[in-house]
């Protein structure tokens, strides 16, 4: 199934993240993510018009990030820059719900 038609399920710590080489093997999944050195998180980076468009984005994200209750971590900086890092918190690495957040941002163009 496509991952954007998937729905992210509160994992209350339950299961296991990816190792490395798992994750590495989803990266194809998600153009223009990349994969932490620890493999423990994915990450994107965004270069907007402006601060404006950045703030637009990430109220955008947060919808995603609601809908789903999955949250990112958000770094806004140069006024244009946008970063955006996921991994599954309580499990301490990167999971399925990351990646379906992922696709789900891509979609945002």
């Amino acid at each position: 199934m496509e991952l954007i038609k998937k729905k992210c399920v509160p994992c209350e710590g339950l299961g296991r993240a990816y190792t490395a080489s798992e994750a590495q093997s989803h990266m194809g999944e998600i153009p223009g993510w990349v994969l932490a050195q620890d493999g423990k998180s994915i990450e994107r980076g965004f270069i907007l018009k402006n601060f404006v468009a950045c703030v637009e984005r990430i109220n955008k994200i947060k919808d995603i990030a609601e809908d789903e209750m999955h949250h990112p971590d958000l770094h806004l900086t140069g006024y244009k820059n946008l970063k955006v890092v996921l991994y599954t918190h309580a499990l301490g690495g990167v999971t399925e719900h990351d990646l379906i957040v992922a696709a789900k941002i891509n979609e945002l163009g």
